[in-house]
């Protein structure tokens, strides 16, 4: 009896929960090699954006992570005050957000985290807002 309620259990939230709490709304692929960005919504490709990741001497994680949290008007506490707007949290101190140095998208630049446009990244940043940090996941590969 026991077992079976414990079916009966399992399959009745496999029911309710809903299909996209995996973290798969959101896919921001981020290719440390061409320094870019390709941002999909369910499973379709939307964006592609330059990026910046880590300089030389600096490193950007490479890893799998679901967003941990939001700051629209974020600045650096690691790094002169240095402006984070449109910051979506993902591993620690580890960040995407926008960047004042647009001339240096495309190329490594930051001192870890993965720098977009301003405009790209309040893009992302809402659409992050809207579904949930749950339901973004960051893949950042070499």
């Amino acid at each position: 009896m026991k077992t079976i309620l414990s079916a009966a259990f399992a399959a009745l939230v496999a029911v309710c929960l809903p299909a996209t709490a995996h973290a798969d709304r959101i896919i921001a692929r981020v290719s440390i090699s061409t320094q870019t960005m390709h941002v999909y919504h369910d499973g379709q490709l939307i964006h592609e954006w330059p990026v910046s990741t880590a300089r030389s001497g600096k490193v950007t994680p490479i890893g799998e992570w679901t967003a941990q949290w939001l700051s629209r008007h974020h600045r650096s506490s690691r790094y002169n005050n240095a402006p984070m707007p449109f910051a979506i949290f993902y591993s620690g101190h580890y960040a995407i957000h926008g960047t004042d140095q647009i001339s240096r998208l495309g190329r490594p630049a930051s001192a870890g985290c993965v720098r977009l446009h301003p405009d790209n990244a309040r893009v992302l940043f809402e659409m992050v807002r809207a579904e949930g940090t749950g339901n973004m996941r960051v893949i950042v590969l070499n």
